[in-house]
């Protein structure tokens, strides 16, 4: 290493199959606010806020599982993780103009920086970055906190 020390704050929950989501969106909007993005990088505590609300759901709707939600914030980028029991790797998929999903992972590629799905024992965890310039006024990294 070059002697900098890196330093991060994360959180983690649990949401139970027969959570809200709402619970999720509520809990993720609380972190957000003790970084500052909602007052100083509104939309993408938006953004991040809709991923959370998107990636909850398909834990619970397709791999029908608990989803385990992790957040954590490096100085550069949050790192939105969600764990769930399914070894099924979501893909981005054309949706038909008569159905109602199938564009979570569209949306998900326009709301983060980049995601990546991962392999792991138990399941898989889609992970998503997002930076908080994207959604600032004017352009500038979040002071650190």
């Amino acid at each position: 290493m070059d002697g900098a020390s890196l330093r991060a704050v994360g959180w983690a929950r649990s949401l139970p199959l027969h959570s809200e989501v709402k619970a999720a969106r509520d809990w993720a909007r609380e972190h957000l606010e003790t970084l500052g993005w909602t007052t100083t990088a509104p939309e993408t505590a938006d953004a991040v806020i809709l991923a959370v609300s998107e990636l909850v759901t398909n834990a619970h709707l397709h791999a029908h599982s608990s989803a385990q939600l992790v957040l954590t914030w490096d100085q550069k980028c949050l790192h939105l993780a969600v764990h769930d029991a399914s070894p099924e790797l979501p893909t981005p998929r054309r949706p038909g103009d008569e159905q109602t999903g199938g564009r979570g992972m569209l949306l998900l590629d326009a709301l983060a920086d980049r995601w990546e799905a991962r392999p792991c024992p138990h399941g898989k965890t889609v992970i998503a970055c997002f930076t908080p310039h994207r959604g600032s006024e004017d352009g500038r990294d979040l002071p650190a906190k």
